[in-house]
């Protein structure tokens, strides 16, 4: 069912549908959620708004009616939050957005069958990792931490006054009994399994381009993370700075292949995100428009065949930020078949096929040919502390945006 047609405002959308304000906010459309903001932007359409970012209309309104569809059938997807039953896992964590919903649904479904109590808060990605991270600053002891972490990036998993010191005492355990991963994280390019076995994965966020052929001009089309570094591409990028797991990923990435040197590039690639209320004034978009646009392999889905916008997969690799699940030693019976449910075919195949969130089950085909990955390895994580390293990093960024 299309409940959002072409000739709707944002502000029409958003007060009808207030479910979708974390896809729009996860796709640059910020202050939705502000009534004195939502006034003045909220009058233009959604075709208008869209045709503005240079987004498909058909595939955007197609995945918004999508979200709307699964959130009304949804009777109660959020099973269980917060119940507190005695003798319950609990769980906690971010899932990405756009599968949001069916993991939860089918989370709900081996709840009712396994019989099994589950103490969940599994948010949307978009809302940060803030609310999580302040959780496991609480849980000065690990018997105070959630029994299960779901999520992705580098800083809440590694960074010593976060997990890294739960990490350091050995507190979990890899128990999916999966002994190789899929064949894409497991070549001779590539090793994603934690050869610890402290870290589980469940799949990774690729970071890819997706290039404006109108804004390049007669720039050389750029194929890999080396040519996006080039001088010519200086305040011509839109990077995902708000989403700080993808984020902190093209940074460490790009600090262990390209040394500060590439961040500081990076950095002067910056060409400021634009607010949802500069899409009315068409003079500034017609000097703002960003060149090239790195953002989730997912969203790379929007564009429209034979338009200006093309994707490309970095021929250096694309950039991962890896969806970890982390699972206590001490609970390891009791969590087994949850952990057994979150690594299987059918959630991989949910990740994989509906997210394009590449998945770590040998089971299922992630179609991707021999694209590569940029990923920093287990040794360098081990060998480095990852914390000071993404401070570091974000250090240099940020103070070449400001020269």
């Amino acid at each position: 069912m299309n409940h959002i047609k072409k000739e709707m405002t944002l502000k029409e959308i958003v007060n009808t549908y207030p479910e979708t304000v974390e896809f729009f906010n996860s796709k640059g459309f910020k202050g939705l959620d502000n009534k004195t903001l939502l006034n003045t932007i909220g009058k233009i359409t959604i075709q208008k708004a869209l045709e503005a970012k240079k987004i498909n209309v058909d595939t955007f309104l197609e995945l918004l009616n999508d979200i709307i569809e699964q959130d009304r059938n949804s009777e109660d997807v959020n099973l269980s939050k917060k119940i507190n039953d005695e003798g319950a896992v609990s769980v906690m964590g971010l899932l990405p957005c756009p599968v949001k919903n069916p993991l939860l649904e089918g989370l709900k479904k081996f709840q009712s069958e396994s019989g099994m109590k589950i103490n969940h808060e599994l948010k949307a990605a978009s809302s940060g990792l803030d609310w999580l991270k302040e959780d496991v600053i609480k849980a000065n002891h690990p018997e105070k931490l959630a029994d299960m972490f779901i999520s992705a990036g580098f800083d809440l998993f590694f960074e010593d006054e976060l997990m890294g010191k739960f990490k350091h005492e050995g507190i979990f355990k890899d128990i999916t009994g999966m002994t190789e991963y899929n064949k894409d994280f497991n070549n001779e390019n590539i090793s994603l399994k934690d050869p610890d076995g402290d870290y589980s994965m469940l799949a990774v966020v690729p970071a890819v381009f997706l290039v404006n052929t109108d804004a390049l001009g007669d720039r050389p089309f750029p194929k890999s993370w080396a040519d996006l570094l080039k001088p010519e591409f200086e305040n011509s990028v839109s990077l995902p700075i708000s989403d700080f797991d993808l984020f902190n990923a093209i940074l460490i990435s790009i600090y262990k292949n390209y040394g500060e040197d590439g961040v500081k590039k990076l950095g002067k690639t910056l060409l400021q995100n634009m607010h949802p209320s500069q899409m009315v004034k068409s003079n500034k978009l017609k000097t703002n428009v960003p060149a090239v646009t790195i953002m989730p392999y997912f969203f790379t889905k929007m564009t429209g065949q034979g338009g200006p916008m093309v994707a490309q997969w970095p021929e250096d690799g694309a950039a991962l930020s890896p969806i970890f699940m982390l699972t206590k030693k001490s609970k390891e019976k009791e969590l087994k078949p949850l952990a057994d449910f979150f690594a299987s075919k059918e959630i991989g195949e949910i990740l994989s096929h509906q997210g394009l969130f590449p998945t770590v089950n040998p089971e299922v085909e992630n179609n991707l040919g021999d694209k590569k990955f940029m990923w920093v390895g287990w040794d360098y994580i081990k060998n480095n502390d990852i914390g000071s390293i993404l401070k570091h990093c974000e250090k240099l960024f940020f103070e070449e945006t400001k020269k």
